[in-house]
């Protein structure tokens, strides 16, 4: 099978790179807006870029129906500070319901029965409920197309619930930490099993 993007839709090339590039990480998003509401929303476009400078980066789309900026990327604009919350299990559920096209006056974490926890370095509350958060502050945020921009955020703090990054080592046990991977349509996975490969030394002449 062969298929030419020159020749394809933009849904067709959504359905066939969701499909086939997976699973990917999901960031559960909060910000603020301008007067102080707090906004939810789930991107699985989204992935860390770098670690000098720590950057993360997330694909933000615009509304279907007229092309106008959603409230995520409104507040970007507004604050420049967002809090990825990241998924495991226990929140899979409340996550898609951030989803909803509610207003952006109506409080997505109320509707999906999640609580807010303070930030150790930005304005913006974390989810209480995730296992994972990372603090940042907009490194840049770039126009791609009408419907698409291009968030950089620089993390500048991360905090976990208890167990899983151990406060010496840094290490993260994955027996505490599993987080879902968003597949395509409807669909989401966990960790499966988890196997180790080690680089292979150079060869010696």
């Amino acid at each position: 099978m062969f298929a030419d993007f020159a020749e394809l839709s933009a849904q067709e090339r959504y359905k066939l790179l969701i499909a086939t590039v997976m699973p990917r990480p999901v960031a559960l998003v909060t910000t603020l807006s301008s007067s102080g509401v707090i906004n939810a929303a789930p991107f699985s476009f989204f992935n860390v870029f770098s670690e000098e400078p720590a950057l993360a980066i997330l694909g933000l789309e615009s509304r279907r129906d007229n092309n106008g900026l959603k409230d995520t990327t409104n507040n970007l604009k507004a604050n420049g500070e967002l809090v990825i919350n990241l998924v495991d299990r226990s929140i899979a559920k409340p996550m898609v319901d951030c989803a909803a096209a509610l207003s952006p006056e109506e409080d997505e974490l109320a509707f999906a029965g999640l609580s807010t926890c303070s930030s150790y370095k930005v304005s913006v509350p974390g989810i209480e409920e995730a296992p994972v958060r990372l603090e940042c502050s907009l490194f840049e945020l770039r126009q791609i197309t009408p419907r698409r921009h291009l968030c950089i955020a620089e993390v500048l703090a991360v905090s976990a619930r208890h167990g899983i990054i151990d406060p010496h080592t840094l290490r993260v046990d994955l027996n505490a930490y599993r987080p879902v991977g968003r597949l395509m349509g409807q669909s989401y996975a966990e960790l499966g099993e988890i196997f180790d490969l080690a680089i292979p030394p150079v060869p010696t002449k």
